[in-house]
């Protein structure tokens, strides 16, 4: 071999050992030095974490109705890092998800950072849409596959639907756009409703698809649990269909209907006016959110009255047959008037009669003290407890604050402010025999698996008065009901029906009662002698003349229609004692 071909041969050894050491040294870099790096770097290529999302409990009325639950719909998320030509793939997927050619491209072109690159990359997780329905996602992956596309998934999710749309707003509520409930019993439940989502980490090929051999670790989702409420949707549906005729009818700038158990305090029915469609969230004004019947604070008017009359007969100041001076219509020392000129009444005929002077008068012979412990003790100025958010404890006055008047006026519903809940909680302990029962909307919880969680039996809360004062409290509203009393119109043929009317004047904007804007209420229940619901009907300024706007006149009739309707659903016994028959009575005014 001459001299320049050995010279050639070394060149070519020495270039090829200095190849193999660079390739070495690299490989060395890149299995040892880097090993780390490309590991994670090839583990965020193909490994990923998925969630197992829970499912949300559902929604039930106390039959078992489903008033909230999920609807299985698909999240479609991208991997740009492996899709081909993104605007091809935007073409297919736009019709399917109603979105613009535009709005995809802009998707489907999103970059992040990537760390052990030191660069920007395809973004590899891409929400596109969220909440496309099942048929929609089977439909476009089958078209996917059809034009041998990748890098488009299809995550299971779930939407909260609501059966009934407007019905039972305020008490279910809603969930916002994580599935987190933020109002009604979707908050106040969600500690049960919500679940626990699990995990699974999974590996995919180049294609994107899943290597299900080589799924790693797995953690099962923990569904949320069931939540029963002590709501019959049968009589929800009286009361909405009542409420929306009363709505037609009158025209009020609110209005509220609450039907309670009084043995247990459970709630039988509730609804609001004005109100808001549960599956159409969007542009639904606060106003229509709220649940009147908690966070409203209204003066109850001449409802109030069963307070004073109940306190003193449990003191036994009076006895019902005890006759009082009405001091013919106008009390001068107070400036307090009748609608007609009493001279004597009975403890009786006062509440029958609706006499502010003798209500009045009883409150005077309690005291200041002992009158308001008495308010205080029928739950007026504290938060009844019921699971719903948003309730206020309303306004009582403590006696050192009150006017020399004061005595004369909270009597008659003037000077507190209680919510609609607290008054047909304290209508439930004269109609219960005395017993101030929390009010209850949440039966129980049972996991998915129909296993009981928790339970919410009956709370008695105190008792407020003796056994005697209430039962001759419920005889003088028997007699409200009746011939001779102010609602009349609240008559349900074939049954006793005992309650009380309210026609309670607003306050105007300078701080005096208006002569033109009523709250009117009836407060009742039925049968009188063994009650199976506490019903209160409440309108805020109903749109009738000043002659008819009167709790007796506009909120007795409201209540008697629901009344009819109820006492057939629920089959009860007519008394036949009572007249099927209408009873007229030829005055509905009160306080």
């Amino acid at each position: 071999m001459n001299r320049t071909a050995k010279k050639r041969a070394l060149i070519a050894c020495f270039s090829l050992a200095g190849c193999f050491t660079a390739f070495s040294f690299r490989l060395v870099q890149i299995q040892v030095t880097q090993h780390d790096a490309y590991a994670s770097l090839a583990a965020d290529k193909h490994v990923a974490r998925q969630t197992i999302n829970a499912r949300r409990g559902a929604i039930q009325d106390i039959h078992g109705e489903p008033l909230a639950q999920n609807e299985p719909v698909r999240t479609v998320v991208a991997d740009a890092t492996l899709l081909g030509d993104r605007s091809e793939v935007a073409t297919l997927l736009a019709p399917a998800l109603e979105m613009s050619h535009a709005q995809l491209m802009e998707k489907l072109g999103r970059e992040v950072y990537s760390q052990t690159l030191k660069k920007n990359i395809p973004a590899p997780y891409v929400v596109l849409k969220k909440e496309v329905p099942e048929n929609v996602a089977s439909d476009l992956a089958a078209a996917l596959t059809e034009h041998k596309m990748r890098g488009i998934y299809f995550e299971q999710e779930a939407t909260r639907v609501y059966p009934n749309d407007q019905m039972l707003c305020h008490v279910l509520g809603y969930v916002n756009g994580e599935n987190v409930g933020v109002d009604g019993v979707e908050r106040t439940m969600e500690q049960f409703l919500r679940g626990h989502d699990g995990f699974r980490y999974t590996e995919r090929d180049r294609t994107g698809k899943e290597i299900v051999p080589y799924r790693g670790q797995e953690r099962d989702a923990r569904n949320g649990c069931n939540v029963r409420l002590t709501v019959d949707m049968g009589l929800q549906n009286i009361v909405e269909m009542e409420l929306d005729s009363a709505i037609k009818q009158f025209h009020p700038k609110s209005a509220t209907v609450i039907l309670m158990q009084p043995k247990t305090g459970e709630i039988l029915a509730l609804a609001n006016r004005p109100n808001f469609n549960l599956n159409v969230q969007a542009d639904v004004p606060e106003d229509h959110r709220r649940d009147r019947a908690v966070t409203d604070m209204i003066e109850p008017g001449s409802t109030f009255k069963i307070v004073t009359t109940a306190a003193a007969l449990t003191e036994k100041i009076v006895h019902s047959g005890t006759m009082i001076n009405c001091e013919n219509g106008y009390f001068a020392a107070v400036k307090l008037h009748d609608h007609h000129p009493y001279p004597d009444l009975s403890v009786h005929d006062i509440i029958v009669k609706s006499s502010n002077i003798g209500v009045a008068k009883l409150a005077i012979q309690l005291g200041d003290q002992k009158f308001y412990e008495y308010v205080r003790r029928f739950g007026f100025g504290e938060r009844t407890g019921i699971n719903l958010p948003g309730e206020i404890g309303g306004t009582v006055h403590p006696p050192h604050k009150w006017s020399k008047i004061s005595i004369t006026r909270m009597p008659m519903g003037q000077e507190v402010a209680a919510t609609p809940l607290q008054v047909v909680t304290a209508m439930s302990a004269i109609a219960n025999g005395g017993h101030l029962m929390m009010p209850q909307i949440i039966h129980d919880v049972t996991d998915d698996q129909g296993h009981s969680v928790t339970q919410f039996p009956p709370q008695e809360v105190r008792v407020v008065a003796s056994k005697q004062a209430t039962d001759a409290v419920r005889e003088a509203l028997v007699d409200v009901v009746g011939p001779k009393g102010t609602a009349a119109l609240a008559h349900v043929a074939g049954y006793k029906v005992a309650g009380k009317t309210g026609t309670a004047q607003k306050l105007d904007a300078d701080g005096h009662y208006s002569h033109e804007h009523y709250v009117v209420s009836f407060v009742g229940f039925m049968p009188a002698d063994d009650p199976a619901f506490v019903a209160l009907v409440l309108l805020d300024d109903a749109q009738v003349t000043h002659d008819k706007n009167y709790g007796g006149m506009v909120a007795a009739p409201i209540f008697s229609r629901i009344g009819e309707k109820a006492a057939r659903y629920l089959g009860l016994t007519p008394s036949p004692e009572v007249p099927t028959g209408a009873v007229l009575a030829t005055d509905f005014r009160d306080q």
